[in-house]
């Protein structure tokens, strides 16, 4: 199985498991929010709209056109510290960012 594989594969657990959390319906940022030079647009966008519009979306347009990964990918801190902090239950925390931390490893580990 080829990274782009894995990667993919990886990325459709994430979005299924951010649908099974509650995390995936949220409101689509507005095109100005995008433009945030703020780590994670923390500054423009909720992390579960990041995750959706952002990294998601970004990872899929890679893998689809076997673009060049980045050297390295640690999204899954930043996952796990808004989770806890949203008290979001703690088995969807746990399964989201065991999904994230895969989606890490794959990048940084290609």
């Amino acid at each position: 199985m080829s990274i782009y594989q894995e990667l993919q594969q990886a990325v459709e657990d994430l979005e299924a498991t951010l649908k099974a959390a509650g995390l995936w319906r949220v409101e689509t940022p507005a095109p100005a929010a995008f433009a945030s030079a703020q780590p994670f647009c923390v500054d423009t966008m909720s992390l579960p709209q990041w995750l959706r519009y952002v990294f998601i979306a970004r990872l899929s347009s890679t893998i689809e056109e076997g673009g060049a990964l980045p050297e390295k990918c640690e999204v899954a801190p930043a996952v796990s510290a808004f989770l806890q902090q949203e008290g979001a239950r703690a088995s969807d925390q746990l399964l989201v960012v065991q999904r994230v931390e895969h989606i890490d490893s794959l990048i940084s580990g290609h």
